[in-house]
């Protein structure tokens, strides 16, 4: 029967401490850093969200000015009669306004067109 050795473990011994001391701390690092990343994405998903919210509500908004814009514009430009100069100025005017709203994305091309094709008949 071989003698057995008392006090610090041999080569192997020291080597299989050593890939279980490694192995359960890549193990927590692993698990530790998917966590994080769950997080992350889980934040990351919540504030697109409420991005998308925040848009929706900002284009309900300039579609409900834009019809309110529309509306009263339409409605009052056959009632008035202005004198010719003014009605010429006017229409720049209001020409410019649609263009301003189109260019800040309140009017679509198509809402644009058909504004600018009523303003103008």
């Amino acid at each position: 029967m071989p003698m057995r050795r008392f006090g610090r473990p041999g080569l192997i011994g020291l080597a299989a401490r050593t890939a279980v001391v490694a192995g359960t701390a890549s193990a927590v690092s692993g698990a530790s850093s998917r966590n994080q990343q769950q997080r992350a994405q889980s934040q990351y998903e919540q504030q697109q969200y409420q991005a998308a919210q925040q848009q929706a509500q900002i284009d309900a908004a300039a579609q409900t000015a834009a019809a309110q814009y529309a509306a009263p514009a339409a409605a009052a430009a056959p009632q008035m009669a202005p004198p010719a100069p003014a009605a010429a100025d006017d229409m720049i005017a209001k020409l410019q306004q649609l263009a301003s709203l189109k260019d800040a994305g309140v009017l679509s091309e198509t809402e644009f067109a058909a504004a600018k094709q009523k303003l103008l008949s």
